[in-house]
């Protein structure tokens, strides 16, 4: 078996990603990203061969966590000064659960013998990519979008993802789904 290109992440619900979609404003040299693309990353883990696989699918099951709320708002770029490579929504600050079930995964990573990324975490969703643009001309873009408020999302599960790049972007095959511990009344 070969090895694969492997993620973790958060889906984002249709409703969610479709309004996202609409912010698109057709400017020369941002890709907006199709909806079924959109997801907040927990953990990008590169090329995992099979037996490093099967170590993170069982690390991945034995994560828990309960579900919660998290909020999608605003616009911004990376980087922030500069040409931006990539459009982002927030999804707030200090979200204690988010940092939690991201923790988690890392551990889960590591446990299965994976360097997860070592950079700061900036959790987001990336909605487009740039080639060549420069910040002036996504500057109307992020500063009209700079309140933007979609509500909350329900965070119920994380799921292993593996990527294969294409010119439109990657397409994504679902590996591994993992759900939130419901909490049962005494």
């Amino acid at each position: 078996m070969a090895s694969k290109r492997l993620f973790v992440a958060i889906d984002i619900p249709e409703p969610i990603t479709q309004q996202l979609l609409e912010l698109n404003p057709h400017l020369p040299g941002v890709r907006w990203l199709k909806p079924e693309q959109m997801h907040l990353t927990l953990s990008f883990l590169g090329q995992v061969g099979p037996i490093a696989e099967e170590a993170l699918r069982e690390k991945l099951n034995a994560v828990r966590f309960t579900a919660f709320f998290m909020p999608v708002s605003g616009l911004g770029a990376f980087p922030a000064k500069g040409k931006p490579h990539v459009i982002w929504t927030g999804v707030g600050t200090g979200h204690p659960q988010l940092f939690h079930v991201y923790k988690r995964v890392q551990e889960a990573a590591l446990g299965a013998g994976l360097e997860p990324e070592l950079r700061r975490w900036h959790p987001h969703i990336t909605i487009a990519r740039c080639r060549d643009v420069s910040p002036e001309t996504i500057r109307p873009l992020l500063k009209e979008n700079a309140e933007l408020d979609l509500g909350l999302v329900r965070v119920e599960s994380f799921s292993l993802y593996s990527s294969v790049p294409g010119p439109l972007g990657s397409a994504y095959t679902r590996e591994l789904g993992v759900s939130a511990a419901w909490r049962r009344s005494p």
